[in-house]
């Protein structure tokens, strides 16, 4: 399936769950003093302190890991995780990231 179903019932599976959770938010980049509102976007953030990165491939790639860490790293997290639903057993497809 497309990455924008996982999404939207990923969604539904935290509110079922009673947790708070944000989808498709945008994180503003500050350089030189500056702010840029069209920096990064985060697929998902739970309870405020838990960034989710959402995929659907065969092949995972290891950029999306550091796309996870900047993340991280620009919104003061501590907590990232990787998921990939293409894959036989969902268990396969999650990778925690702590900093």
């Amino acid at each position: 399936m497309l990455e924008k179903v996982y999404e939207v019932c990923f969604c539904y599976e935290l509110e079922k769950r009673g947790l708070k959770s944000q989808r498709q938010i945008d994180i503003p980049i500050v350089y030189d003093n500056l702010i840029f509102e069209d920096g990064l976007r985060l697929d998902f953030l739970v309870e405020d302190k838990i960034i989710c990165e959402i995929k659907a491939v065969e092949t995972v790639n290891s950029v999306w890991t550091a796309q996870i860490i900047s993340h991280l790293k620009l919104t003061n997290k501590r907590l990232g995780y990787l998921i990939n639903f293409n894959v036989e057993n969902i268990s396969f497809g999650i990778k925690r990231i702590a900093l």
